[in-house]
């Protein structure tokens, strides 16, 4: 078996995505197969961090454009963030894996505080750290939440986990001769307004020197496929 290409990443796991079949709320077999596919990904040696979307939840975006202040319906969007990131915690614990949620408000009864200096302690530790409640501010997405992390924590890259295989030059589910891109630079993302991460995210990575891989979570056991290098999937990098 290959050896991972990276020892310590930020995944970004989609909101919707933990909803299933169903659209909205917390589906607990995706959830289940989720915790499952980590754990087996940390146990190739991999230190691992995850920020979480809250789009099965509540999507601030979607909420303002109803009429709430956009700061007040951030707010309600990061704090979904955290819900998730305890179901995640609670399903890998209950596969008995160590794992530890840290959130960007202070809720000392609910869960830890986020810090630099936690964050590196627990993944020494060997924990899967579920980094929730985005940056903490209104304005920012979680996939730039998830590229803030990986820069602050040292992580060697991070990993987009979405419901297709890379970056395509258009939608592939309405545009049939859409190209799927195997590598770009993150100029070039950028520049090519390709939807699957915004562009602060991507500016963002550029600054810092972080690789960005782009695959579907769709499949079990993809995250380690993409930690060896053998998945199908897009790189941005460089």
């Amino acid at each position: 078996m290959a050896e991972p290409v990276y020892r310590r990443v930020v995944i970004k796991l989609s909101g919707e995505y933990l909803a299933g079949p169903h659209g909205s709320g917390i589906d607990q077999p995706t959830i289940d197969r989720i915790a499952a596919d980590l754990i087996a990904a940390q146990k190739l040696g991999v230190e691992i961090a995850v920020v979480v979307g809250g789009g099965n939840m509540v999507r601030g975006v979607d909420v303002s454009a109803k009429g709430m202040s956009r700061p007040a319906a951030d707010t309600l969007g990061m704090l979904a963030t955290v819900m998730n990131c305890l179901a995640l915690e609670a399903a890998i614990q209950r596969k008995g894996s160590p794992a530890q949620a840290l959130s960007a408000f202070v809720m000392p009864e609910i869960c830890e505080l986020f810090t630099r200096a936690a964050a590196h302690k627990y993944l020494a530790e060997g924990k899967i750290v579920l980094l929730g409640g985005g940056t903490g501010n209104p304005f920012f997405t979680t996939d730039t939440t998830a590229v803030l992390r990986a820069a602050e924590i040292d992580a060697q890259a991070v990993l987009k986990a979405t419901n297709v295989d890379g970056v395509y030059s258009a939608d592939p589910k309405k545009d049939p001769t859409a190209k799927r891109f195997d590598r770009l630079s993150h100029s070039q993302a950028i520049e090519g307004g390709y939807k699957v991460m915004d562009a602060t995210a991507f500016a963002l990575a550029r600054e810092t020197s972080l690789p960005i891989i782009v695959f579907s979570i769709a499949e079990p056991g993809s995250i380690g496929e993409m930690l060896r290098g053998a998945g199908r999937g897009t790189i941005v990098a460089g």
